[in-house]
């Protein structure tokens, strides 16, 4: 965070957790931090705002892979970078000090950790074996009961030897002490106390010394190997400076390259500073950290990063491809799939919810259609085996083995398809547990009740996956596809609507949901915008659909497009566990963005570019933020996509969790690909821009393999969808189809809106 607060883990960031995750936003005490001392005064401070702030001002930069503190006080200057190495398991915490003063200095610098290794430190502190390893100047602490990470070694090094070490939490910060001003340096050394049995931490101190105006460089180093030999070799590796060096170049290198694949030039200078951030937040958060302070989960989502990769299909598609695979592995042979599990073991939990399978032929069709990739169909993975629920389990969380087969990535979809496939007696699949939306998960609990959105996305997952059919000579099965599109096309206009919207759903009783009759929750977005994403609503009944949602979920005074409306409250029936949430909070009608992007990109298809660029801005975090009253209001960091933002007083317009939310990764696409039209087509690009009549011109540079395309999209007319020409290297095109070729050549392309 901004005050330097923080934890660190390896591989699994709820399960193994090498520092503790304290999941207090408002103290943010940290669970690792920096001190400095300096020998003549005996004055101790941090060079970051917590724990121990000398009041000065501190500089903040949270970089792509790092974050800074820029920090001048006590006759030095002060600058303090962490980052991880892009393929080790240590992050690096670099000083650099100057001496301002005109004398020597002897300054302390004292690194401090809260060991976990496992969950939670209450659980495992009692466990924790500490050991010294006097060669490489090295802390070392394995946690022997934990059942997968029992071998590992976590440690702690540093540029120079210790001066002193401790592994007492009690020495450290002593019995009635605190981080703010740790008893052990108001001593001089540390005792050097290195067994099991204790309140464990690990403390290390080194000694600076700088003649006036010397600079000086110190790190330390945090990590874990899968062993004590591994442990001992990355500690050795890191305490080079060379190779920290290396390191740093190369995470700079990794996501320079990565965030510059697209970038852009609009008149929207909020947007094109938030673009490269929404992938950066996707991709280092929730794909491949599983955390924030606001939530550390470190499982996969069956839905939830399956949606996160397809923000990757222009700069990483072979994340994208790798991520399929992987989520393919965790579905049953039945069809259904672990709702979430965590690495490396794979346990997870087996639920009732309806919709996740569905996200793997989702994904799959995008993937194949973006990429030209129809390999990926006939890669081979198991399924796994587990008995079915019983009837009174609505979930069960276990280790499951895989088949002894594998197959095919299409052989899986298909089975997806079958099991989700399901027909209530209105014609709806089927909502069990819940669908997209959580916390609806008593709503067709008993089995009964069927989901309107369910609906829709079946609809538009059967439509793309249909041509994956014809790929794979299976003509039949896209037959079927199209047979149940029909009827349940049908069902939706017979059943669904209500005046001019769709309903949300049906309760087990059969009850509506999402109906103008109800007393709360009216009108549900879901309902409506992805009759419109689908393409099977009428196009009468998707207008009316969406100026409703104008009308009752947009709230443009308080910059606001709530999920549905009214909030849960007094209702006598049980939706689930949302109506436990106070009214205008999270789900329960508040902003929720994961579902408010799902708005604005049927507004774009429809071609209401003024109104979908208003709306991204109206979501856009820096926005929010961009004077001091908007900040008071909103609380939470403006260069990350909130999960939510509250829409009932006293705290509308509040932000809530930021930074692990599914929405960064749709905000990149709806910028990308909805608002700015550049969608892969295997080989080539299509543009079909959807802009504010304000923008005169836009810019991109797209990066294909080694090739760039300069693309300028020039709009003299003013309008807000439409391509008059498109020019590549002089050449007038015969559609608005760029051909895309990796020939290590800059080209030039010229688009004319009209």
């Amino acid at each position: 965070s901004e005050t330097g607060s923080g934890f660190s883990w390896v591989g699994n960031s709820g399960e193994n957790r090498l520092t503790a995750w304290r999941n207090d936003p408002v103290s943010d005490l940290p669970a690792e931090a920096l001190y400095l001392r300096d020998e003549e005064t005996a004055r101790i401070w941090s060079p970051t705002p917590l724990p121990a702030s000398d009041d000065a001002p501190t500089l903040v930069r949270h970089g792509a892979g790092y974050s800074m503190f820029e920090h001048h006080s006590q006759g030095l200057e002060q600058r303090l970078t962490l980052f991880c190495p892009l393929d080790d398991p240590v992050k690096i915490v670099r000083l650099n000090l100057k001496n301002t003063w005109r004398r020597a200095r002897r300054i302390t610098a004292t690194y401090y950790a809260e060991w976990v290794l496992g969950p939670t430190r209450d659980l495992t502190q009692q466990y924790l074996v500490p050991d010294y390893d006097a060669d490489n100047h090295t802390l070392l602490f394995r946690n022997p009961y934990s059942i997968e990470f029992g071998e590992h070694h976590a440690f702690i090094t540093a540029s120079l030897p210790f001066h002193g070490c401790t592994t007492s939490r009690t020495e450290f910060l002593g019995r009635m002490g605190s981080l703010a001003r740790p008893a052990a340096l108001e001593r001089i050394g540390l005792s050097g106390l290195i067994r099991p049995g204790l309140d464990p931490c690990a403390a290390a101190q080194l000694h600076i010394d700088l003649l006036p105006g010397e600079e000086a460089e110190v790190f330390f180093v945090i990590g874990q190997g899968e062993d004590r030999q591994q442990a001992l070799s990355l500690s050795r590796r890191y305490r080079d400076p060379a190779a920290v060096a290396d390191a740093w170049a190369g995470v700079n290198l990794f996501w320079r390259d990565l965030l510059d694949t697209i970038t852009v030039e609009t008149p929207n200078e909020a947007m094109n500073l938030l673009l490269p951030w929404l992938l950066y937040q996707a991709l280092a958060c929730r794909i491949w950290g599983r955390s924030a302070l606001y939530q550390s989960s470190g499982a996969y989502g069956f839905r939830d990063q399956l949606q996160d990769v397809l923000a990757l299909v222009h700069a990483r598609p072979d994340l994208t491809r790798e991520h399929i695979l992987r989520a393919a592995r965790h579905q049953f042979e039945a069809g259904d799939v672990l709702h979430w599990w965590h690495p490396p073991s794979g346990r997870g939990v087996r639920t009732r919810f309806s919709d996740d399978l569905i996200w793997l032929p989702f994904v799959v069709a995008h993937y194949v259609a973006a990429t030209g990739d129809v390999s990926v169909l006939r890669e081979e993975v198991p399924f796994l085996r587990g008995e079915p629920l019983k009837p009174e389990e609505e979930e069960r969380y276990s280790f499951y083995e895989p088949t002894a087969e594998s197959y095919t990535i299409y052989e899986h979809c298909r089975r997806a398809l079958e099991q989700g496939t399901t027909a209530g007696r209105h014609g709806l699949p089927l909502m069990r547990a819940g669908d997209w939306n959580d916390g609806m998960n008593r709503v067709g609990i008993e089995g009964r009740g069927e989901s309107v959105w369910l609906a829709w996305f079946l609809l538009l997952t059967m439509d793309r996956f249909r041509p994956l059919c014809a790929l794979m000579d299976d003509s039949a099965q896209a037959d079927i596809y199209q047979m149940r599109m029909a009827q349940l096309q049908a069902a939706i206009e017979r059943h669904a609507c209500d005046g001019e919207c769709y309903l949300r759903a049906f309760y087990d009783d059969g009850t509506r949901l999402g109906s103008a009759q109800n007393q709360e929750c009216q009108i549900d977005s879901l309902g409506q915008s992805w009759g419109v994403l689908s393409g099977a609503a009428s196009p009468t009944r998707a207008r009316q659909a969406m100026e409703s949602v104008q009308t009752h979920l947009i709230r443009p005074d308080e910059q606001l497009l709530l999920l549905f409306t009214p909030p849960f409250d007094k209702t006598p029936r049980d939706p689930g566990y949302i109506k436990g949430y106070p009214p205008g909070i999270r789900e329960n009608g508040g902003q929720y963005t994961h579902a408010a992007l799902w708005v604005i990109w049927p507004f774009a298809e429809m071609g209401r570019g003024d109104l979908a660029g208003a709306l991204f801005d109206m979501l856009n975090p820096i926005h929010h933020s961009d004077t001091p009253d908007k900040a008071a209001h909103y609380r939470v960091e403006p260069y990350v996509i909130a999960a939510d933002v509250y829409s009932a007083p006293p705290h509308t317009r509040r932000g809530g969790w930021t930074w692990y939310t599914g929405s960064s990764g749709w905000m990149y696409r709806l910028g990308i690909e909805a608002i700015l039209g550049l969608r892969r087509e295997g080989e080539a690009l299509r543009i079909e821009p959807r802009i504010p009549r304000a923008w005169p011109h836009f810019q991109v540079r797209y990066r294909y393999g080694q090739s760039v395309y300069h693309i300028r999209v020039a709009n003299p007319d003013g309008v807000q969808c439409g391509v008059q020409s498109v020019v590549l290297d002089g050449r007038t095109l015969e559609s608005n189809v760029i051909p895309l070729e990796d020939d290590e050549t800059a080209h030039q392309v010229e688009v004319l809106m009209g």
